[in-house]
């Protein structure tokens, strides 16, 4: 509808996760190198987290795309935490072309642990991705756990990528799974983007698809806008500027305005972002305010009369025999 009008070949702002659109920013590369290097080099455990929309799964598709290239990886795909632990093991074990069906959780472990020996025997690599890992059980961690003890004396035979929203930090933190966590090698996180890059991850997606000029399509002022209302989340980013084309197209305007991001934002509910200087304001009169108490506090505990202590005397009785 709107390709034709802003000259696009295709939709650049779709929220499937699709690896040809990953902007690379520091902390994405840093993320994707240790996922990248976790299976590689053989390192076991490698946790990734980051809040809802920050590219989480874009990022596994990157690595997974990656990995298809390569002869000697297998792995298992896994992204519905709501599952029992004996369900869990037998998607796994069916991921990786092993018999399921039928089987109790003793007879899929065993399965599974012959299936990792003799492909690390061959020098091959077997991996476990779990997405959306936040929703797991702890019982099901403890099973991934135990699966972590497939290993030699030199490498883990199993490579187990962990990847989640921040929840996924707060139950490993727990004192239940603290040998687990022992156990992780690589830890990475993913954050928002900042203005800087919210501006660089909008012009790429336009020319990745062929727009002739993506700043003229989404002037300064209106990416400021758009990073205000997203908080330079990339998946709202796409919700955002995806509308916008249309709005856009629909009013035959070259140009995106911020009173049309203005607009998308209260339709869809965002809430714009606190600005600094009034951030700052509200801190300083949360502190004024806290002081007036404290004073208050220590003025009613100074006024405060003390009763005096009763002493009572009891006379002093004399046995005379």
């Amino acid at each position: 509808m709107y390709k034709a009008f802003y000259k696009l070949e295709r939709n650049p702002f779709e929220i499937t996760p699709d690896p040809s659109f990953l902007f690379p920013t520091r902390r994405h590369n840093e993320a994707l190198a240790a996922l990248y290097y976790g299976v590689r080099r053989h390192k076991g455990l490698v946790v990734l987290t980051g809040e809802v929309g920050t590219g989480k799964t874009l990022l596994l598709r990157c690595l997974l795309q990656s990995l298809k290239q390569s002869e000697d990886v297998k792995y298992a795909y896994a992204f519905n935490g709501r599952l029992s632990p004996l369900e869990f093991l037998q998607y796994i074990a069916g991921d990786l072309g092993l018999p399921a069906a039928g089987k109790n959780k003793s007879e899929l472990l065993l399965e599974l642990a012959r299936y990792v020996v003799s492909r690390g025997e061959k020098k091959l690599t077997t991996v476990l991705v779990v997405d959306e890992a936040h929703l797991l059980s702890a019982d099901i961690l403890e099973e991934i756990r135990l699966l972590t003890n497939l290993e030699t004396a030199a490498e883990k035979l199993l490579q187990i990528l962990l990847v989640g929203q921040p929840e996924l930090d707060d139950k490993l933190d727990s004192i239940d799974l603290r040998q687990l966590k022992q156990r992780i090698a690589l830890r990475a996180h993913l954050s928002s983007l900042d203005l800087n890059e919210t501006k660089g991850y909008i012009e790429r997606r336009l020319e990745l698809v062929g727009c002739p000029a993506p700043a003229k399509v989404f002037p300064a002022e209106t990416i400021a806008a758009i990073h205000s209302h997203s908080r330079g989340t990339p998946r709202l980013i796409n919700t955002i500027c995806e509308n916008a084309l249309i709005v856009g197209y629909a009013r035959q305007a070259a140009s995106v305005t911020p009173e049309i991001i203005d607009n998308i934002a209260q339709d869809f509910r965002l809430q714009i972002q606190t600005s600094p200087s009034r951030k700052a304001s509200h801190e300083t009169d949360l502190r004024d305010a806290a002081k007036a108490l404290l004073a208050l506090y220590a003025q009613l505990q100074g006024a405060q009369v003390r009763e005096p202590e009763l002493t009572v005397s009891l006379p002093l009785r004399v046995n005379q025999s």
